[in-house]
Order: structure tokens, then sequence, then C-alpha cells
């Protein structure tokens, strides 16, 4: 799907079509609840395990189960909560993220109708990771840990375009075969010139805003509250005016 470009992820989905209809969830999967399920997946790549997109769901508690894989959630309206057995709900909300890594043994509760975009890595490598039981569900602090952020060594400084900025940043998540991650990044204005993008990432914007320009030469703005999506191998520059931090997660599949 080489052909994609810079993307909205709207909470709604897609103007010409919305959300569409998922399966029900299997009752024999639920504690509580028979919600109605709806989303639009704006990237998928079945042959990697991978999609990314929108999804909406009703009122539920699932039973505690091993979870299929490592999935990004930032949460545009509602909240939910995961219930690990023998330790405290990792819960969020509206504006936070939240990091279910794959093979944990966790149960999804929803209190009422959630709205959140996705990122859903399945890893089928067999490799060996850290314990996903001993990992526990990650919330993503929108003000970063407590220990602050980090700097972020510049490689390449002439790719900016009128001064290099200063960038920080705090990884929340990294998976076994260290092609997914999330985290938190921050940076001072910038502009980079137009360049292939070199992964498949989810920019959820929490403060300031950014103009993404794709292969048409349009620019599309992208503010506090808004999810940018730019495919691996798509054409985009970057011009902020003012410090922007971000949610992200990011898929770079190996080779």
């Amino acid at each position: 799907m080489g052909d994609l470009g810079i993307m909205r992820f709207e909470p709604s989905g897609p103007s010409a079509t919305g959300l569409s209809s998922w399966d029900p969830i299997d009752p024999a999967r639920l504690v509580a609840g028979s919600p109605e399920r709806r989303g639009h997946v704006y990237h998928d790549r079945p042959d990697l395990g991978y999609r990314a997109g929108v999804w909406s769901c009703g009122a539920m508690t699932s039973r505690v189960e091993p979870q299929p894989g490592n999935e990004f959630v930032f949460v545009l309206e509602g909240s939910l909560a995961i219930a690990q057995p023998g330790r405290d709900d990792v819960a969020v909300r509206a504006g936070e993220g939240l990091v279910v890594p794959q093979g944990l043994r966790c149960s999804w509760k929803l209190p009422g109708r959630v709205r959140a975009c996705f990122a859903r890595f399945e890893d089928r490598s067999g490799r060996a990771g850290k314990d996903p039981a001993a990992l526990g569900a990650i919330r993503l602090e929108p003000a970063g840990p407590a220990a602050g952020l980090s700097p972020v060594a510049i490689a390449n400084p002439e790719i900016y375009i009128g001064g290099v900025p200063r960038q920080r940043d705090h990884g929340y998540f990294e998976d076994a075969t260290h092609q997914m991650f999330a985290g938190l990044w921050e940076s001072t204005a910038f502009e980079r010139a137009p360049a292939p993008f070199p992964r498949n990432e989810i920019m959820c914007i929490l403060e300031g805003s950014v103009t993404l320009t794709g292969a048409d030469g349009v620019g599309e703005r992208f503010a506090a509250g808004d999810v940018a999506y730019v495919p691996m191998g798509a054409r985009c520059a970057w011009k902020s005016s003012e410090t922007v931090r971000k949610f992200y997660a990011i898929f770079q599949p190996v080779g």
C-alpha cells in the first residue's frame, strides 16, 4: 500500500463512509455487556500483522485472556481501563494514551462508549521477549515521566531548514522484535524539507501545531487534539512555528 499519503484520523471515520459495523465480540469472551463495535482501518498490512485506524465500542467488560497483539490506544472520547490479575487497573480517558503488550493476561473494561485511535502489531515471529506479565499495561503520561524527557541527538542537521531544533523524547514501549515503539516526543519549532517518511507513525498532537505537506504539495495543519498518520514511504514535509508535543506509535518493519 505504497500509494498512501498523509492522513487525518477522524474520530467519526472518513467523511464519505464514517465508521463501519464490526463483527460483534464473541459472548464467551465477555463478562458483561453486549456492545456494538464500529471502526475504520486507515492502514492495513495483514502480511505484517499490522493495522491502524479508529474504533468505537459500547460498555463492556471482557474476560481475562492473553492480549492478541501489541496495541497502542489514544482515547478520543470516554474512558477505559485494563485490569491485570494481581495489580492495579491501568485507566485512561480522553486525551491519554495506553499500550497493552502482546500476551499480557488482562481484561478490557469500558464503563461507557469509547472512541479511540489505535495501532496494533501482532508479532508472529515467536521471538522471546520480556515477559508481558512482568511489563504490564503502560499508561503514557501527557506530562512525561517524573524524571523528565531525554534530549534527542540530532543525527543529520542538514535535513532542517533555517536552524536545528531542540528535541526531547521518552520511549514508553518497544516490542520484542524492535519493530513497534510508543512514546512521548517534544520539539521546538522547525522546518524539514519533503522526503520519504522512514516509518509508519501515528502522531497524537498534545500541544502546539504543525503543518504536514505531502507529495501533492498541499499542507494540512494538525493542532492539539488532532491525530495525524504518516505511512512509511509517503513524501512528507514538516513545518511548525511553536513547540510541538505528541504521543507517537511507530511501526517500522525489519527489512
